[in-house]
C-alpha cells in the first residue's frame, strides 16, 4: 500500500503574520528594578541563608576556612547584583550634537560581559555588539558598555538580556534603529548537565532601520565577524 505523504508547507500565497518585536514594558529598562518601598531580608537574615545552604551540600559552617563565607557570599551578591539598584536611563541622559552630519550606524563590538542564568544561578559570559544610527546627537561610546553591565549584573536569560539593552537604547536615545547581537557560554550548560564546554549562544535583536533592512543587518554582521588583528 502507497502512503500517503501530506505537505507541511503552506500555500506560497498564504499570508505570514507579520515579524515584530515583542514590546517591553518601559519599567523593564529605564528605572532601577528594586523599588524603594520593595521588602528586603537584611544582611543578618542573607548570611543566615548562606549558612544552611553550606550545611545543605553536607559542609560544617562551623570549620575555619567557612566562618566568614556567609559574608562573602552576600559581599559578591552585593557587587555581582549592583544592577539591581541602578536606572539605566541615566546612563543614556547626556549626548553630543557635535556629529558634523554624521548619518551612518554608530557600532561598538566585543564589549565583555558577565551575567548570571536565572534558572541555576550559574555565570554566563561572553561579548556584546551594539550598533545604533543616530538622529542628530550621539551618546558616549562609554555609555553602551554600561547599560550593558546594568542589565548583566541582574539575574538573566540571554534573550532577555539582548532584548532589555535593544529596548532601552531604542526608548531613550530613539535613533533610527539599533542592532544587538550577544554572543555567550553558559556554564549551567559546560560545567553541569550536558557538559558540553564551548558551546557558544548568539541571541539578536534589531529596531528600526536594522529590522526593516536586510542590507542593514548584513552590513552590521559582517562587521562583527571581521577578524580582530
Amino acid at each position: 500500500m502507497d502512503a500517503l505523504i501530506k505537505s507541511i508547507r503552506k500555500p506560497s500565497d498564504a499570508k505570514l503574520p507579520e515579524a515584530r518585536p515583542a514590546e517591553l514594558d518601559p519599567a523593564e529598562f529605564l528605572a532601577a528594578a528594586v523599588r524603594p518601598d520593595q521588602p528586603r531580608p537584611s544582611r543578618a537574615e542573607a548570611e543566615a541563608a548562606v549558612h544552611t545552604l553550606l550545611s545543605y551540600i553536607g559542609e560544617n559552617p562551623a570549620r575555619e576556612g567557612l566562618l566568614d563565607t556567609p559574608r562573602r557570599v552576600v559581599e559578591a551578591f552585593d557587587e555581582l547584583y549592583q544592577g539591581y539598584h541602578q536606572r539605566p536611563a541615566e546612563v543614556l541622559d547626556r549626548t553630543f550634537g557635535e556629529t558634523a552630519g554624521y548619518d551612518d550606524f554608530v557600532l561598538i563590538r566585543d564589549i565583555e560581559f558577565t551575567s548570571q542564568c536565572e534558572h541555576h544561578m550559574m555565570p554566563f559570559y561572553g561579548k556584546a555588539h551594539i550598533a545604533y544610527t543616530p538622529v542628530e546627537r550621539v551618546v558616549g561610546l562609554s555609555k553602551l558598555a554600561r547599560l550593558t553591565d546594568i542589565f548583566a549584573r541582574r539575574l538573566q536569560t540571554q534573550e532577555h538580556l539582548t532584548a532589555q539593552i535593544a529596548a532601552a537604547i531604542d526608548e531613550i536615545l530613539k535613533p533610527r534603529g539599533v542592532a544587538v547581537m550577544l554572543e555567550a557560554e553558559h556554564t549551567c550548560m559546560s560545567v553541569r548537565g550536558v557538559a558540553k564546554h564551548g558551546a557558544m549562544t548568539f541571541t539578536s535583536r534589531f529596531t528600526g532601520m536594522f529590522r526593516d533592512n536586510p542590507a542593514e543587518q548584513m552590513r552590521f554582521l559582517s562587521m562583527v565577524r571581521v577578524p580582530q588583528r
